[in-house]
């Protein structure tokens, strides 16, 4: 996993993906926002991976980040490049609901 900000996504409109300086060589596949209240953790159901990356935007709100079981924290404006395999889960806590933006990537066509 690697943790970055919005303002790290270097990508511009008509110059391609706005990830492709974090995620080089994938494209956004399909995604959504979620909202989480305070103790609400993402995929209750246990272990939870993917075989390509996924990235979220942090769009409000404050919690950690779990990853194969070890959290990280994170606020509004932070963004994670979750790699892989890896087990994954957000967590909401503060007074704001946490608001997500969820991006799974694929390979670019070439």
């Amino acid at each position: 996993m690697r943790k970055l900000h919005l303002s790290d996504l270097t990508g511009q409109a008509g110059d391609g993906p706005v990830l492709a300086g974090a995620v080089p060589g994938f494209v956004v596949e399909r995604g959504g926002v979620s909202r989480y209240l305070a103790g609400e953790r993402t995929h209750p159901e246990g272990r939870h991976v993917h075989a390509v990356p996924e990235t979220f935007c942090i769009l409000q709100g404050s919690g950690y980040i779990e990853i194969d079981g070890a959290g990280t924290p994170f606020q509004a404006g932070d963004v994670f490049v979750v790699d892989p395999g890896e087990d994954h889960h957000l967590v909401s806590e503060g007074t704001l609901p946490l608001v997500s933006m969820w991006l799974h990537l694929q390979p670019e066509a070439g």
